[in-house]
């Protein structure tokens, strides 16, 4: 069984210093890629559900080679003990 995608988000987020979308679905595409929800606009909502309740934060933005915004995303302390007190530990990849 797998966690909810934006659950999965945050439990990958506690592990990185920071990153951006495309980085983010490249480390849930074995678990998530086959699903017909797997879509960067699917993912950036996620991420910015996740900004808008205080659980990540932003942590630095540019353009990509292509032009394209890029934003990366950090994890914060209270997502951080959101990720220790309701994920468990299975899915835990941190001590």
């Amino acid at each position: 069984m797998l966690l909810p995608a934006k659950t999965a988000v945050l439990n990958y987020l506690y592990d990185v210093k920071d990153a951006d979308i495309s980085q983010i679905m490249e480390a849930l595409k074995p678990q998530y890629g086959g699903e017909r929800q797997f879509t960067k606009k699917l993912y950036t909502d996620h991420v910015m559900s996740l900004e808008a309740n205080g659980f990540v934060n932003i942590s630095s933005y540019d353009l990509d080679k292509g032009g394209e915004l890029r934003v990366c995303y950090e994890i914060s302390d209270d997502g951080r003990s959101a990720v220790d007190k309701y994920v468990d530990k299975k899915y835990h990849s941190h001590k």
